[in-house]
């Protein structure tokens, strides 16, 4: 299973987070299988014992050898870090175009609900038009249905976790961390223009509401990127450049894991 994660928070979560997993999210590629090692012959009376030692962690490709074969296998979970504006969507196109991963974006998850007009669907509306942050019990609750009902076992959890509240109730309610995290880097005037350029037709895709959201983001977001970067799970990238020249230093970063033997 996942390893626990260790928290020093002694403080109450807030109600937003009141959802439980119906599924454990598991470690990709540090599985504790132990195998038993037959011990050497001694010389001496005493019983033999036996040693026990993990094996080295799958691959990709092992790994989805292991869903075609029908075995049940383990989640990989990455969090995508970055402003309005980043470029992080862009560059989880083509994560999963190289790599395999299913896609969750918490953005579209929640302007999906608006579209349908769901229970949630007003309230989320008014909360990004103010430039808030959605309540976490209802970004999780979309985010825990993509999950459970994909059989993909690799994630990008895009625009997830947006504040230090958010991290902790993931890893306390899950009982996990993320394997690795992405942070894409990008100046305020770039992402500014790059949302007011895109022309999506959404309903936060205005000047003074892309601020609130830079300014919501920066105090609420850093903590978590400093958080994970004091863990050794950020990889920091420079959301500057081409859409390859960015993707090419996003590519070592699963091509590591690819290689693991």
């Amino acid at each position: 299973m996942w390893r626990r994660a260790s928290t020093s928070t002694s403080s109450s979560l807030s109600s937003s987070f009141i959802i439980k997993s119906s599924s454990s999210l598991l470690n990709l590629f540090f599985i504790s299988q132990h195998h038993h090692a037959s011990s050497s012959s001694s010389s001496s009376s005493s019983s033999s014992s036996s040693s026990s030692s993990s094996p080295p962690p799958l691959t990709m490709m092992q790994q989805q050898q292991q869903v075609n074969d029908g075995i049940p296998i383990s989640r990989f979970i990455t969090f995508v870090l970055g402003g309005p504006g980043s470029g992080k969507g862009t560059q989880c196109t083509k994560i999963v175009e190289t790599f395999g991963f299913n896609h969750i974006s918490a953005g579209d998850l929640l302007r999906r609900e608006i579209v349908s007009d769901t229970k949630y669907g007003s309230m989320i509306l008014n909360t990004i038009k103010q430039g808030k942050i959605v309540p976490s019990e209802v970004t999780v609750k979309l985010i825990l249905r993509e999950l459970e009902s994909s059989h993909n076992h690799k994630f990008l959890i895009d625009g997830f976790p947006r504040s230090e509240e958010n991290r902790i109730a993931f890893e306390q309610i899950i009982g996990a961390e993320p394997n690795t995290v992405l942070f894409f880097d990008c100046p305020e005037e770039e992402m500014v223009k790059r949302v007011l350029s895109r022309n999506q037709g959404r309903v936060d895709d205005n000047i003074d509401t892309i601020k609130k959201r830079l300014k919501v983001f920066e105090a609420l977001n850093r903590p978590v990127i400093d958080h994970y970067a004091k863990k050794g799970k950020l990889h920091k990238i420079n959301a500057v450049g081409t859409v390859d020249e960015i993707f090419e230093q996003v590519r070592p970063v699963f091509a590591a894991f690819e290689q693991l033997n």
